[in-house]
């Protein structure tokens, strides 16, 4: 089986995390949106997103099209499964999925496609504070689907071990360190490490070749993406991979993108000195929304990093390729490819932010490739008229 996950308008509204990807290929639980429905579905997939995008994220030969901002679930499943050639699943003016012979746009599915009506809850992105917000739904939900008739592998006895809802891919090692999932499961992938006296809440996950530093303090709700290494203490954070937070320091309530790195003892908050509700900078808007929320730390998409001691208020967004340094809090919306912090921000060169960006990926053993190039390229030319320096 072959689907395809679509971009709606929440590519939009998501932005700056969806500059460098379509909605599907978020992180959220254990695994991207994608992988959620390969997984369900048994399928492989592609994406119809944004043209600048499409040359990394190909559209696959399928005539199901299913909406990446939606994750799955059983009944859900169900639903889409059971669709037929020419209707469309949706609930009011959610398009959910359909089946056509070709890629259609919301009018166009809406008016020419039978309608079915889904009447069911499911879960929805929109904006980037529900990934952080609905990790923990996901989480469960993803331990369940990656477990389910499988036996976990064992850790050694130096660790100590609240309650059972613990999963142990192949390779995952563990020293002295402690694991409470009573308040929800723990997974640990494939060859992902945990140092000695690290103390961690469920529900967490630690994607596949990542690791734990010696002495972190984790809290519940928290994915470490593949690729990944993290100190400090964590709490209801989602790190999609290939990033590093691995020092002393505060993260909490936050999103980190790929590629990204937190200099140590770099703290965000994420609660208001007044309790009051968090806003956060809205792309589409060109200006601070109402989230509704009274934690909310940080969003810092693809590329970005800080230097040392890096103080962010409570509702930073950090665009795409933000490099932040120096003293003070700097300003609550850090635009893509800003280079500076507090005493005022310059623009991150493009042939600088390339050459550090294919020195990032060679630690790696990775090629920043002309497709990578191409669309941090197009990148910086989109967000020109938020960096007002």
């Amino acid at each position: 089986m072959v689907i395809n996950l679509f971009d709606d308008k929440s590519w939009f509204s998501l932005r700056p995390l969806t500059f460098t990807r379509p909605v599907a290929d978020l992180r959220m639980g254990i695994l991207t949106i994608a992988e959620k429905w390969g997984k369900y579905l048994n399928a492989d997939f592609g994406y119809l997103t944004q043209e600048y995008l499409s040359r990394k994220f190909t559209l696959a030969n399928s005539n199901l099209f299913i909406n990446g901002s939606i994750c799955p679930d059983e009944e859900l499943l169900e639903a889409v499964t059971n669709l037929k050639d020419g209707e469309v699943l949706h609930a009011a003016d959610i398009i959910i999925a359909y089946h056509a012979s070709s890629s259609l746009n919301y009018h166009e599915a809406l008016n020419s496609l039978e309608r079915v009506a889904y009447l069911s809850s499911f879960v929805k992105i929109d904006y980037p504070e529900h990934i952080f917000g609905l990790n923990d739904v996901e989480l469960q939900k993803d331990f369940a689907l990656l477990t389910k008739g499988k036996t976990s592998a064992r850790l050694s006895g130096t660790n100590t071990i609240l309650g059972d809802q613990i999963f142990v891919e192949e390779g995952a090692t563990a020293e002295c360190a402690t694991f409470n999932t009573l308040q929800g499961p723990i997974y640990l992938g494939k060859n992902s490490q945990v140092w000695e006296g690290c103390h961690i809440r469920g529900s967490f996950a630690l994607c596949n070749d990542s690791q734990v530093k010696m002495g972190a303090k984790i809290y519940g709700k928290t994915t470490i993406g593949p690729f990944s290494r993290v100190g400090g203490e964590i709490n209801n954070a989602v790190i999609w991979g290939y990033s590093s937070k691995g020092h002393e320091g505060y993260l909490g309530n936050s999103v980190m993108g790929q590629w990204c790195n937190i200099g140590a003892d770099s703290n965000n908050s994420n609660l208001k000195n007044n309790y009051g509700e968090v806003r956060l900078w809205d792309y589409e808007k060109e200006n601070f929304r109402k989230t509704g929320l009274q934690f909310c730390g940080l969003i810092m998409a693809d590329h970005a990093k800080c230097a040392i001691n890096t103080m962010f208020n409570t509702g930073t967004v950090a665009g795409v390729s933000a490099n932040i340094f120096g003293s003070g809090f700097p300003r609550n919306f850090i635009p893509d490819f800003a280079w500076g912090g507090a005493h005022g921000f310059d623009i991150y060169a493009l042939d600088k932010m390339i050459e550090t960006a294919a020195l990032v990926f060679e630690r790696r053993d990775l090629i920043l490739n002309e497709t990578e190039k191409e669309i941090i390229s197009h990148i910086f030319e989109l967000t020109k008229e938020y960096r007002h320096f």
